[in-house]
């Protein structure tokens, strides 16, 4: 099922592994574009691929922006974690494709994320304790098939998945939180 463009859970394509990009080509250039367009649109920070229906490694996120004159998005291509911290931290996440509550999940306090820009260029983006560095997380795992329900204790996630059916029922949709 897809509200305002944006695929919700249970969607079985928000359960899949996403393949690498293997070209930067208009077709990719053209959809990160859509990506940030629906992004800001739907209230979010981050945004993947399969969140609207494209089994590819590509996100946008932007956790700065007030209005959409300072709205910048970084693009990352196939982005990877290739160092984070033993320190778990918990924090209180939402996700467009999961609207109408948000669950505390832990995570590394810090990243180190490599991924392509639209020039091909391989950026290394570094965050610590802060949006950026939950954003970068929760994002990739999209791309690898794991939404905010798989990070949870099975006790909690049932519960969750009971506040998302209400939600729903209630008719929250992609950018309504708790």
């Amino acid at each position: 099922m897809e509200v305002n463009g944006i695929v919700l859970s249970p969607d079985p394509r928000l359960r899949q592994e996403c393949a690498e990009i293997e070209e930067i080509d208009a077709n990719i250039v053209r959809l990160a574009e859509q990506m940030k367009r629906q992004m800001i649109e739907n209230g979010g920070c981050g945004l993947a691929a399969p969140q609207i229906g494209e089994l590819i490694q590509l996100v946008v996120i932007d956790t700065d922006y007030t209005s959409e004159k300072d709205y910048d998005p970084y693009v990352l291509i196939n982005p990877r974690i290739v160092e984070s911290s033993d320190t778990l931290v918990p924090y209180n996440e939402g996700c467009l494709s999961i609207p109408g509550i948000n669950v505390e999940i832990e995570r590394p306090d810090h990243v180190v994320v490599e991924a392509y820009d639209l020039n091909a260029d391989l950026i290394r983006y570094e965050a610590s304790g802060d949006l950026m560095c939950v954003c970068l997380q929760h994002e990739i795992d999209h791309l690898h098939g794991i939404t905010m329900f798989e990070r949870l204790a099975p006790a909690d996630r049932m519960h969750a998945m009971r506040e998302y059916q209400q939600a729903r029922a209630r008719g929250a949709k992609p950018g309504d939180t708790e």
